[in-house]
């Protein structure tokens, strides 16, 4: 590879990016992934309590979720993400 391609490798970026509308807030998968599992609902809070959450209603802080939900213990990240679902809908995301 020439110097004139790793060049234009760095400039251009791998994967062509949409113009679509943004949506706000984190998805569920993504911080159930950074994680590690079994959890306690309190130190979910602690880590992630102020992230806010894809919800088909629009963005809703992560700590306000796991307040309706009743489980203090999430064994695996299945569970954790079925909990969150459950008070959340799995309807469609609203975007801007």
């Amino acid at each position: 590879m020439s110097d004139e391609e790793a060049d234009d490798a760095e400039e251009a970026p791998a994967v062509q990016l949409g113009d679509g509308r943004a949506v706000e807030g984190a998805p569920i998968a993504r911080v159930a992934a950074r994680l590690a599992w079994p959890q306690t609902k309190s130190d979910v809070r602690d880590r992630f309590g102020d992230t806010e959450i894809r919800t088909p209603q629009g963005p809703e802080s992560l700590s306000a979720i796991l307040d309706s939900i009743d489980d203090t213990y999430f064994d695996r990240r299945q569970t954790f993400v079925a909990a969150v679902r459950d008070v959340i809908g799995r309807e469609p995301v609203a975007t801007e």
